[in-house]
């Protein structure tokens, strides 16, 4: 059945305990990626796009899909006007099914966590969906996503409610508020990242302008 397909996907990725177990466990699941999350009811690379079409105007300048995974933000993206999206993910098997949608002006892969491969305030925004999430991205990548995007651009980005505390989440943006990196703009209530299953499974959206 193609929902337990999916349980035991998302188990593989969650209990990945180094990056190079979380890529394997991605280029295993590539191919049938979006079919199983989508028997889950996933919302989240759909629905990020209504707050970056809240905060970011079309033609604006560059976005950055942080995590793009098989790119499923995209093409939504695209429709909504964005022609310009990069995308970056850990794995080279969904960046390839992201290459195919024909929404990404480049795509890279690299680490979140690690020195990301573009200048100082080159993006006008970066968005990110199930990045920050058990076993996955850590709080502190956020500093080098802010440093890869200018001065009055923005941060748009989930975080799981399983990591929020016990990642460190908040200790990380006290601390770029405080450094004078970026401030709040809105914060979501906690929502349901599937609209089928899973439905203790809680994320929050976050927008910071970046400073």
């Amino acid at each position: 059945m193609i929902v337990d397909k999916a349980n035991a996907a998302l188990d593989s990725v969650y209990t990945a305990d180094t990056p190079e177990a979380l890529e394997e466990a991605y280029a295993a699941w590539a191919a049938t990626y979006d079919s199983e999350t989508a028997s889950l009811g996933y919302l989240l690379p759909f629905l990020i796009t209504a707050w970056v079409a809240r905060h970011v105007p079309a033609g604006d300048g560059p976005l950055l899909d942080a995590g793009c995974g098989t790119g499923l933000s995209g093409p939504s993206l695209k429709a909504l006007g964005y022609r310009d999206i990069a995308g970056l993910d850990l794995s080279h098997d969904m960046l390839k099914i992201a290459g195919s949608r024909n929404a990404y002006s480049e795509l890279k892969q690299a680490m979140l966590g690690d020195t990301l491969p573009w200048p100082d305030g080159h993006f006008r925004a970066f968005f990110s969906t199930g990045v920050f999430t058990i076993s996955h991205a850590p709080a502190s990548s956020l500093h080098e996503l802010v440093r890869i995007t200018r001065k009055g651009g923005h941060a748009i980005f989930t975080v799981r409610d399983q990591v929020f505390e016990s990642g460190g989440f908040q200790a990380v943006f006290d601390e770029l508020e405080q450094a004078g990196k970026w401030r709040p703009v809105e914060e979501s209530p906690w929502f349901r990242c599937y609209a089928i299953a899973e439905p203790e499974a809680l994320v929050k959206t976050f927008v910071f302008e970046v400073l």
